[in-house]
């Protein structure tokens, strides 16, 4: 093969851990590993690049991106639509497979991952490696209790017969490392919700002390939203004080930043974005093949489990906010799903 030849793999890369290895053996045999790009366009979105800079190009949030001050992490990717035509794929994969093994692990590398020597192709990648390696293995019992498997009522109908395969996957994951341990990531996904979105929530923790106790209305945790669709872009969640004479009324207000607003550019296509790259050679949001293989060897256990217990998703209507059951996750932990 010709030194400047490249090949694109699109996720997922097998469907287990042991199939993934065939797949990278047999690309292997045939490219080096710096000639293959295994592309997950989540992550040539604008705002989950813009996580990046926003982390290490700015110095205010590193002192108090830690389990000191950070309550918990969310990550949703929810769909209004259904399998759209790809209903003998997805039959085959569900919601596991399809997104929280590539799209949804990613996300959260990207959040938790410590500082790289700079941001280029291994660095970044050796950094989401040791997330992935530091993930608390969720097996047996684990699995019943920090996960939600869930099927609309009506996927049966669209690909015309009975199944079993998840539509919507909500889970509770830890990274024990120095950084994280004790920090709870939430993360879910599913076909058939009620809104089309994807957001990273990262969620602090309450002022230690209660400064204003004669105040009115409430003061809320601080919260930095990252947006990846539908409007791009960051909004970060402070209590201010209300305008206006007489005692101090809180309220809850927040500096917003979209990137329509901000910037004149027409903000490129994810796909566009990473072709771009590949054409470029530039490694950087692409993963490698211990990435792929270390998120399989996490989420392979879960998919296990829920074959030996045999116990089929939980139904939700089109249109909600997917299974009830998906809300005790974080609520054992006295959080909500911020919405």
């Amino acid at each position: 093969v010709e030194e400047t030849s490249r090949i694109v793999l699109e996720k997922p890369i097998g469907s287990d851990l042991a199939s993934s290895r065939v797949v990278n053996d047999a690309v292997g045999r045939v490219f080096e590993e710096r000639q293959i790009f295994r592309i997950d366009h989540y992550l040539g979105k604008e705002s989950v690049q813009n996580l990046l800079v926003t982390r290490f190009a700015n110095v205010f949030l590193e002192p108090i991106w830690n389990s000191r001050w950070i309550d918990h992490v969310q990550i949703t990717v929810s769909e209004k639509l259904g399998v759209a035509g790809r209903g003998e794929y997805y039959d085959r994969s569900g919601a596991l497979r399809d997104m929280v093994q590539n799209h949804l692990l990613q996300m959260l590398c990207l959040v938790a991952m410590e500082p790289p020597t700079y941001v280029g192709g291994d660095p970044v990648r050796d950094e989401k490696l040791k997330v992935l390696r530091a993930l608390v293995p969720l097996a047996g019992s684990d699995v019943d209790r920090n996960t939600v498997r869930g099927q609309y009522t009506t996927y049966g109908e669209e690909i015309g017969r009975p199944s079993t395969t998840e539509t919507f996957v909500a889970l509770r994951a830890e990274v024990q490392n120095w950084r994280w341990a004790g920090v709870p990531f939430y993360l879910r996904t599913g076909k058939r919700l009620a809104r089309q979105e994807s957001t990273i929530e990262v969620v602090f923790k309450e002022p230690p002390h209660t400064m204003f106790p004669h105040s009115e209305g409430v003061a809320t945790p601080n919260r930095l939203t990252i947006r990846m669709q539908p409007d791009e872009g960051m909004q970060l969640h402070l209590t201010a004080k209300h305008p206006g004479p007489g005692g101090i009324r809180l309220h809850p207000a927040s500096l917003d930043l979209s990137y329509a607003d901000a910037f004149d550019e027409r903000s490129p296509d994810a796909y566009e974005r990473l072709l771009l790259d590949v054409m470029r050679g530039i490694p950087t949001l692409f993963m490698r093949r211990d990435e792929v293989e270390a998120a399989w060897a996490w989420v392979e256990p879960i998919l296990e489990q829920w074959e030996r217990t045999a116990v089929e998703p939980v139904r939700y209507h089109p249109g909600t906010d997917g299974p009830a059951a998906a809300a005790l996750l974080p609520a054992r932990d006295g959080h909500t799903w911020q919405e």
